[in-house]
């Protein structure tokens, strides 16, 4: 194995020294020009002793010498295969010409990088392009827009998902803005696309389909930071000329003209997934900013969750990857069905279809938003291919979030409780449960960060020694907020500078009925108790949903539930004697009588006015008597009418909904034993005439035009 240092020579270390002194420098500004924290390495360099091949490399172009006219003994790598004057013949090269041969010589490199995908329980690889779906971006990032809690408060519950995903700035596709901007820091949530928007562009890049006249080059950030923890002297020039090696490109003067005529398209993904470690990350991050200083003639593109201004970059414009929309769910529904129904022979197109159409039913609308993340988009499509219909709610919200807050991270190898060790994956977990429900019943869809700053500061103290001084839980409360903006699962959007809403309402919902359920399992729980006093409220109805269908048995909650709906009836006189009047005029409906057959008959014939029943009569009667009868009819009804006023309408459509949603859990997958289904079902007949008789006293209300 080659040594991997590099010494002077003692005739290189005297020009060495001559340039040094010619430029004025001393050893502690050249290692920071060089990007290294220590200046060991410098006055080895110029005693002669070996220091790291790289950091040698680095010194002679900061003094632009030529590294081979300084080292002492050049390994033999760097001789064999191509001879000095063969590198001086490549890089005299037309630029064009040197491009192309570079990418030709890194193309099965690029290939195996980028154009295999591993996808999540998906047991073989896939080409990108069978699954790629073009990204959009929009410039202005929402997070960095001001705005008032007051300027979204307009927005209806179920509309925040449908309104706030339709994206009213203009979008570009991901492409243009690369062309347009140069260099990008693309921002969005996780499973957005962000590391397959790289890795498309270095596919394109490397077939001459985009930024044909520059190389690709994609580096996961995470594998230079890796690298970083084992050598300390390490820079990102280093670890790129490693790449070139591995395609036997081994002679750095390739990759150093490239880089000085901004022939190289960077793509680095990954900003924030150094933030965990909080030595390794300003190291790592700082070596970014000198080599995109340093080489700023090339193009860089880079990818973060989040916009933190410690992650910014110098020269850099901030672009936001939009959500899905409906033609790119399509597509994307489409090449996921083509791809993966090949295996057992089936019709990806007729399933794409069915599916797009299931999507659509309104039973299904809440689906809606969670599909336009790709990530959430593709663990639908598997589920439906396996059940060919979509999975009952809170089995799909829980397999989400799970690949939103830690099994997406854990399938690419992230550990992101690093930060603050004792708020693993439960605390977080409560962290969203308890911020759900506390907006959520007070109808805050929307919060500043504050909000979040106290539900972390309750869960931190939680967790801290009681004897712990407030500097250090206030410590301690930073730090778990550091990690939650860093981290930013996608659970929470900032929708505008400082204000907060949960990225999905059905996310919301699920870890309200969370939090239920868990409490619920606690002997002294009053969890349920504190739900069905919600019966009546519309909002609620999905978390009562949700918790039916997420408990071992629901027996207890739909007990809850029709005691409360009796309740109501007890409470509320008027109630009472309109089921009352309701179910005598029900018991007292005469039997048909065959008899009344020929009276009903002989009156019809008696209101026609002529025995001569041709068309044209009839139609002539009509006209001329339509008005009549319709003023008859208003009549008929008017003496029949009840006077109801509104308080009364309300209380009626009250326990209508509530009997509807005790209703609709015992048809849903809840678990409840036989004898409560059958207790509660016959004691819902006895009022099932309230269903009919509402219905059709809403019509009665309703008035009619003449």
């Amino acid at each position: 194995m080659a040594k991997r240092s590099l010494q002077a020579s003692p005739s290189g270390a005297r020009l060495a020294k001559q340039q040094f002194t010619f430029k004025g420098w001393t050893q502690d500004y050249l290692a920071g020009e060089i990007g290294i924290k220590t200046r060991q390495p410098i006055w080895r360099f110029f005693a002669g002793q070996p220091i790291e091949r790289f950091t040698f490399f680095e010194i002679c172009t900061a003094l632009d010498l030529e590294w081979r006219e300084v080292a002492s003994n050049i390994p033999a790598e760097y001789v064999d295969h191509i001879t000095n004057s063969a590198v001086l013949q490549l890089t005299s090269l037309k630029l064009d010409d040197l491009v192309q041969m570079v990418r030709s010589q890194r193309k099965d490199k690029v290939n195996h990088q980028c154009g295999i995908l591993q996808l999540l329980d998906i047991n073989r690889p896939v080409d990108i392009d069978k699954i790629y779906i073009d990204v959009n971006v929009i410039e202005q990032i929402p997070s960095q827009q001001g705005g008032k809690i007051s300027d979204l408060d307009s927005l209806a519950p179920e509309d925040i998902d449908r309104d706030l995903d339709k994206i009213t700035a203009r979008q570009i596709l991901g492409t243009q803005a690369v062309e347009k901007y140069g260099n990008l820091r693309v921002l969005g949530k996780t499973g957005a696309g962000k590391s397959i928007f790289l890795k498309h562009l270095a596919m394109q890049c490397n077939a001459g389909k985009f930024a044909a006249k520059q190389v690709p080059v994609f580096t996961a950030l995470r594998d230079f930071a890796e690298s970083c923890k084992y050598n300390q002297q390490v820079s990102l020039l280093e670890f790129i000329n490693q790449e070139f090696l591995e395609s036997d490109i081994s002679h750095p003067e390739i990759l150093k003209k490239l880089l000085h005529e901004g022939r190289i398209l960077f793509l680095i993904d990954g900003l924030d997934e150094i933030c965990q470690d909080v030595e390794l990350e300003p190291r790592v991050l700082n070596e970014v900013r000198r080599f995109c200083e340093r080489y700023h003639k090339n193009t860089f593109v880079t990818t973060c969750r989040t916009d933190l201004q410690k992650l910014a970059l110098k020269g850099f414009t901030d672009v936001q990857i939009t959500p899905l929309n409906e033609v790119q769910i399509s597509t994307g529904a489409r090449k996921w069905f083509g791809e993966f129904s090949k295996a057992d022979g089936t019709d990806g197109l007729r399933i794409s279809s069915q599916f797009m159409q299931k999507l659509k039913l309104p039973e299904n609308w809440q689906f809606q938003p969670l599909m336009a993340n790709p990530l959430l988009l593709h663990l639908a499509c598997s589920i439906f291919h396996c059940q060919k219909k979509f999975p009952i709610k809170a089995e799909f919200y829980k397999q989400g979030m799970d690949l939103l807050v830690w099994k997406w991270d854990e399938a690419r190898g992230l550990d992101r409780n690093q930060s603050y060790p004792g708020y693993a994956l439960p605390q977080k977990l409560q962290l969203w449960s308890e911020l759900a429900s506390f907006t959520f019943e007070k109808g805050q869809y929307f919060f500043e960060q504050r909000v979040i700053e106290e539900h972390i500061a309750n869960s931190v103290q939680n967790l801290t020694d009681t004897n712990s001084e407030p500097e250090e839980i206030y410590q301690a409360i930073e730090t778990v907020l550091r990690m939650v903006k860093a981290q930013h699962h996608g659970l929470l959007a900032e929708r505008a500078k400082g204000i907060f809403s949960f990225s999905y309402s059905a996310m919301q919902q699920y870890c309200i009925a969370r939090k239920i359920v868990s409490h619920n399992l606690q002997p002294a729980g009053q969890s349920l108790q504190e739900l069905v006093t919600h019966l009546t409220d519309p909002r609620w109805h999905e978390i009562f949903l949700l918790t039916a269908s997420m408990l071992h048995s629901a027996d207890d909650l739909v007990q809850l539930m029709n005691q409360e709906i009796n309740r109501l009836v007890a409470e509320s006189p008027y109630l009472e004697n309109f089921l009352a009047g309701a179910y005598q005029k029900a018991q007292n409906n005469l039997e048909e009588s065959p008899d009344l057959g020929l009276p009903k008959t002989l009156h019809s014939c008696d209101q026609l006015s002529n025995k001569n029943h041709t068309e044209p009569n009839l139609e002539n009667w009509s006209n001329d008597n339509c008005m009549t009868r319709l003023w008859q009819l208003q009549q008929a009804i008017a003496n029949h009418r009840q006077d109801i006023n509104a308080a009364q309408q309300q209380v009626l459509q009250s326990f209508y909904d509530a009997n509807q949603l005790l209703l609709d859990c015992l048809n849903s997958s809840c678990k409840v034993t036989s004898s409560i289904r059958e207790e509660i079902e016959a004691n819902l007949l006895c009022y099932s005439y309230c269903r009919s008789s509402y219905s059709k006293l809403s019509l009665i209300m309703t008035p009619m035009e003449a």
